[in-house]
């Protein structure tokens, strides 16, 4: 089969193993390149710390380089049990933290080469996994994490779990590289993969399960969304959306951002055969030559709704109707305190970031590892990064929050609306792609627009605030209502006019924006709204009712820049000037 180097690699790797298991047994500081793309379908990436790179190369030394290991948790859903374990991994083998993912599982972050196969093992013996946590395979399949104890509810976590199963690899290579041959639960079976084949998939494929009204998995970002249709409490079917995607190649201009599109309505008794029957149709359409455009959204905007939708109905063999009107509220979590229905509560806590550590002022990591240890309850991690505990009986309320105050955690009840969904990627010193700072800065970034918040007296609207330090969008930052997508350090583009419903695509309103300058700018648009809105207007309504949409976010509003940029570097250079 022709393709690209990857589909190249990918043939030639005997079902992903590669050259994986002699690198990890040598002296070697890092995997060659072939490897590093097999390691991504096992869970990790090979990374090193941007950090110290100047100074190591000054000293002629090699990079330090480390590994992101990645678990997949179906609908984040986690026994206080294995909770225990994935934090006592991050203090043995990480940097002390525990990252929630947008895709609600945990990242690890500066995971030495000589523990990576103790890392990765440890994860597995938790009874989790880190297989198909990353590379060209469906990703976590995400699930509302509301933990109501109702039909719909649980439903979704179900229809979660059975759509891992059903497009769980089959390879045998995992167990034997990082659990000395030991059966991977589900077990392999004979050495073939009867819906990847030796290719796998042209990209990654990402898979979540909506409960309307609450929209708490971006279902619009998603190659396949599954929004449940439960008229009478019960989840008759689900309206599936197919073709979601935010990622954008860098330097490759044919690359943008997709909102998922109304495929058509399955009985829920077709719905994991919906799915695989997509999965097989991105299989064996989706572009192999050029990976920037092997997403499956390219491969619908290119032949059309129509010509997908009758090639997934041939294969299915299964009744199909049209899409269910959809209806939405909100992207939030539920946080703070709330019955689950049945007697019980659950309580969502907010995590900045998504990162789970112990700071002088706050410690996360004790207090959520005191909650598992005294109280064993089980949590989800959300795709807003937050972290809920439930089952929770009303009398062990008040111990949950002695041990929150105890450690420092704030409540959700002083936060502003807009904090409270606001969300950044990972970024630098580890992420290879981030082009500015993310993570590390969009605390203070949402301290100052807080301020500006509550002068305004907005501190109640529902503005979804986002930041990426790159193109790629991990964050989700291109429906949001205000977001920040780094170009440069420092610098960042500006777009506004997403919504808190995740259901609209933002448009650029300014190409370079300085960190610094970024509350002022936000300020401005704040105070316009606040002139100028309807009674009850929310930011999504105002600016939906009055601005025609910036353009869409394009790769020339990056690369393009870039590219003359570093043509200016050289000529300067040449000429012995610096920019």
């Amino acid at each position: 089969m022709a393709g690209s180097k990857v589909e190249q690699i990918k043939e030639q790797s005997h079902y992903l193993r590669g050259t994986i298991p002699e690198t990890l047994r040598s002296d070697a500081s890092h995997f060659g390149e072939e490897d590093i793309q097999l390691l991504k379908f096992h869970g990790t990436y090979q990374q090193d710390d941007r950090d110290a790179r100047v100074e190591l190369k000054r000293a002629g030394l090699d990079k330090a380089w480390s590994f992101m290991v990645r678990t997949k948790i179906p609908g984040g859903h986690l026994a206080a049990d294995q909770y225990l374990k994935l934090d006592q991994i991050a203090t043995d083998l990480g940097n002390q933290t525990l990252r929630i993912t947008t895709r609600q599982n945990f990242q690890y972050h500066l995971v030495l080469k000589g523990g990576l196969q103790e890392c990765i093992a440890r994860v597995t013996q938790s009874g989790i996994t880190t297989v198909g946590a990353c590379g060209d395979i469906v990703r976590n399949v995400m699930a509302s994490p509301t933990p109501l104890n109702t039909p719909v509810h649980c439903n979704a976590q179900k229809l979660a779990d059975e759509l891992t199963q059903a497009l769980f690899p089959k390879t045998r290579a995992y167990a034997e590289i990082w659990l000395n041959g030991e059966k991977l639960y589900p077990p392999p079976e004979a050495e073939n993969e009867p819906i990847y084949g030796k290719y796998y998939l042209p990209r990654k494929f990402k898979i979540g399960v909506a409960v309307p009204p609450r929209n708490d998995v971006d279902i619009y970002t998603q190659d396949i969304g599954y929004v449940a249709h439960a008229p009478n409490g019960q989840a008759e079917g689900y309206t599936i959306l197919v073709g979601g995607g935010f990622g954008m190649t860098h330097g490759k201009l044919k690359t943008y951002p997709v909102l998922g599109k109304p495929l058509f309505y399955v009985a829920r008794e077709h719905a994991v055969a919906a799915g695989v029957t997509i999965v097989t149709v991105q299989r064996d359409y989706g572009n192999r030559e050029d990976r920037s455009r092997a997403r499956m959204k390219y491969l619908i905007e290119e032949r059309g709704l129509e010509w997908f939708r009758k090639e997934v109905e041939a294969r299915l063999q299964a009744p199909t109707e049209h899409p269910k009107p959809l209806q939405w509220t909100t992207v939030a979590d539920m946080l703070g305190w709330h019955e689950q229905g049945d007697g019980k509560l659950f309580c969502g806590v907010f995590v900045p970031q998504g990162r789970i550590q112990d700071t002088e002022d706050v410690r996360y990591r004790s207090a959520f590892r005191e909650i598992a240890r005294q109280l064993g309850f089980p949590i989800r991690l959300t795709p807003n990064c937050n972290l809920l505990f439930f089952n929770i009986q009303p009398d062990q309320r008040n111990t949950v929050d002695q041990v929150l105050n105890q450690y420092g955690v704030p409540s959700d009840e002083g936060m502003t609306e807009a904090r409270k969904t606001s969300h950044a990627c990972v970024a630098l010193p580890t992420c290879g792609l981030a082009l500015a700072e993310s993570e590390r800065v969009f605390g203070q970034v949402m301290d100052e627009i807080d301020k500006i918040l509550r002068e305004l007296h907005l501190e109640k609207e529902p503005i979804l605030i986002r930041m990426a330090g790159c193109p790629n969008g991990c964050s989700r930052p291109y429906n949001a209502d205000i977001s920040f997508v780094g170009r440069a350090p420092g610098k960042y583009a500006f777009f506004v006019g997403g919504s808190a419903t995740g259901d609209r695509l933002v448009g650029l309103e300014k190409k370079v924006v300085e960190l610094k300058e970024i509350p002022a700018v936000v300020k401005t648009y704040l105070e316009e709204f606040v002139a100028h809105r309807e009674d009850g207007e929310t930011f999504t309504e105002y600016w939906g009712r009055t601005h025609r949409p910036g353009p869409r976010p394009v790769p020339e509003q990056f690369h393009l820049e870039l590219a003359e940029r570093s043509a200016r570097l050289a000529a300067s250079s040449q000429n012995g000037a610096v920019e």
